[in-house]
């Protein structure tokens, strides 16, 4: 924050009853009336009668909502045929693809709930998310069924449909993936009851006759998220149609730019607030087409922005590295874009000048827009665009949102301009955690104005003109190319090695992903370091967490600084790296 920023916060420490960001909103704006319709229905009610514009785009292979609307139909029947009632668990464990985003809206259409788990995920935390949600169906992409196929019978699935990343491509190119890594892939035997190809589970819907679509009432639950929450331990973040759909509205508010049958680049993943709220559903709403990444390539990624012309790129700032590295960009026309979104963590102010330089210098005419969210709010509830795209910050509470700040543990607002914790009121909130009154009584909290707020447990401020600046995290956490790794996960698997006596996991820089872990161990005694066990404890590591959680160093110590208070000093381990780097920076 600059000198002259703090002197204006100096003169304007006050709390107003109204937020000063409604007036950057227009009146129609601030009356906005939230959709109290399930997910399907609304999304069908946005299209009306331009069913022949493009839905989806897969590799080229486009999809008309006409098309995937009766898609999504069809997927409802087989999934009724299969026994699916309103209510039940219908778990997607698929990166971006057609059948991963019409399943989500099938599910919604019979009256179930999409459970949306990452595929990157560990075999631990797939039968724990499993187990948690008691899950009856699984969409599983293919090369996950080695790492399932020995846990399954220990949770609640009784049938499992296996998809393959190939399923929606253009043919030349299905053929192409097939015999390159489709090949490599390990499958089950489909004479087995439990498993069932995607052409045979979508050939029961042909045969299914009765009627299946359900009404929903706007504050059923209709999706699970996953999150580690304020502690770190895996959670089922519960959300209904209402806040769904209200973010989808929001979105539609702040975006003013997008036109029908524009383009979005959807490359964060569905198994995310980002990719399924911003990138999937909200720009459904609008009618404009989502062209599916279920991969990114950053050598390639120029190539396919040359391909589609996108109108709206939305991404974390690894994405923004990757473009900002790549020479292959040089040359590239970015002239098609109307909107850059950076979310999922926060945008260095130097690479916010960069990324705003290199837009320009390629035709954009536009600046980078930030947003700010978590998982317990679906995605967004803070967003910059013009006349509060101030640098350094994360924008204005979307219209319909509230925010305040309170000292941590403490549900008091502070005046403006004063640092403290975040928190966020509005339609957008999670119902809670699911099966965690506990974890959930610890993040919604009822303040003396009556409202129910999020404690995010980032620390921010509000300027006095209503623009949020964010400043850093109040829980113990590592955002790794958007997505949040939790020490605390880490270091109980690694403490599980029958060598390992004790371990410490902390977040360290890395040029793309922003952050990395790196573990300190120390080992039991009479025990020798060696490359190889550190090889061991990653192995450990990759087939109990998520790929992006696997540490990316491991340090053998003879012993870890400790507090007054005998706990583990991760603070002197930050501040030991910081001062290594540092050095090796001179």
């Amino acid at each position: 924050m600059g000198f002259i920023n703090r002197f204006f916060l100096k003169l304007f420490k006050k709390k107003t009853p109204e937020g000063p960001w409604l007036a950057y909103y227009s009146r129609e704006a601030r009356s906005i009336k939230f959709t109290n319709k399930s997910i399907y229905d609304y999304l069908e009610d946005c299209v009306g009668n331009d069913l022949d514009f493009y839905a989806l785009n897969y590799f080229g292979t486009r999809i008309t909502y006409n098309e995937m609307f009766k898609r999504i139909e069809l997927i409802g029947r087989s999934l009724r045929s299969l026994g699916v009632k309103k209510g039940d668990i219908v778990t997607i464990c698929m990166p971006n693809t057609p059948e991963a985003v019409e399943t989500f809206y099938a599910a919604n259409y019979i009256g179930a709930v999409a459970d949306m788990i990452h595929p990157l995920s560990g075999a631990a935390e797939i039968k724990h998310y499993l187990q948690e949600s008691k899950s009856r169906i699984l969409i599983l992409y293919d090369a996950n069924y080695e790492k399932v196929k020995d846990l399954l019978e220990d949770t609640s699935v009784y049938k499992t449909i296996i998809t393959s990343v190939s399923e929606s491509m253009p043919k030349m190119l299905e053929v192409g993936y097939k015999l390159t890594q489709g090949i490599r892939i390990k499958k089950p035997s489909f004479k087995e009851k439990d498993y069932m190809t995607w052409t045979d589970f979508v050939n029961l819907g042909y045969g299914y006759r009765k009627d299946v679509k359900v009404s929903m009432d706007e504050n059923d639950l209709a999706i699970i998220l996953h999150s580690g929450g304020t502690t770190g331990t895996p959670k089922g973040i519960m959300i209904s149609n209402y806040a769904f759909n209200a973010l989808a509205q929001q979105s539609g508010v702040n975006v003013i730019n997008v036109r029908p049958q524009d383009k979005i680049m959807t490359i964060l993943p569905i198994f995310h607030g980002f990719g399924l709220g911003v990138c999937t559903h909200a720009p459904l709403c609008l009618r404009v087409e989502v062209i599916l990444i279920p991969e990114f390539d950053g050598k390639r990624f120029h190539k396919t922005i040359q391909k589609y012309h996108p109108n709206v790129i939305a991404g974390v700032p690894t994405l923004w590295e990757a473009m900002l590295s790549n020479k292959r960009f040089e040359n590239v026309d970015l002239s098609c874009l109307k909107y850059v979104i950076s979310g999922g963590d926060f945008l260095p102010l130097s690479m916010e000048d960069e990324m705003n330089k290199f837009l320009r210098s390629r035709g954009a005419s536009i600046s980078i827009t930030k947003g700010y969210g978590m998982t317990e709010s679906v995605a967004a509830t803070a967003y910059t665009f013009d006349g509060t795209n101030e640098p350094g910050s994360i924008g204005i509470p979307m219209v319909g949102n509230d925010f305040c700040i309170c000292a941590p543990d403490s549900v008091e607002p502070l005046p403006y301009g004063e640092e403290g914790e975040i928190c966020v009121n509005g339609p957008t909130l999670m119902m809670g955690y699911l099966n965690n009154e506990k974890e959930t009584a610890n993040v919604l909290k009822k303040h003396n104005d009556g409202k129910v707020w999020l404690h995010t447990g980032d620390i921010g401020y509000i300027a006095p003109n209503g623009v949020i600046y964010f400043t850093q995290r109040l829980k113990r956490v590592i955002i790794s190319s958007g997505f949040n790794v939790y020490p605390s996960a880490i270091e109980e698997v690694i403490n599980k090695h029958p060598s390992v006596k004790s371990c410490c996991v902390i977040g360290v820089p890395h040029p793309y992903k922003m952050n990395v872990a790196k573990a300190f161990v120390v080992l039991k005694d009479g025990v020798e370091a060696s490359d190889k066990l550190k090889k061991d404890i990653r192995d450990l590591c990759k087939k109990e967490l998520a790929v992006y959680s696997v540490p990316k160093e491991v340090e053998f110590r003879d012993s870890l600084p400790q507090t007054l208070y005998k706990k583990i000093d991760y603070k002197r381990l930050e501040n030991e790296e910081k001062e290594k780097r540092n050095d090796k920076a001179k």
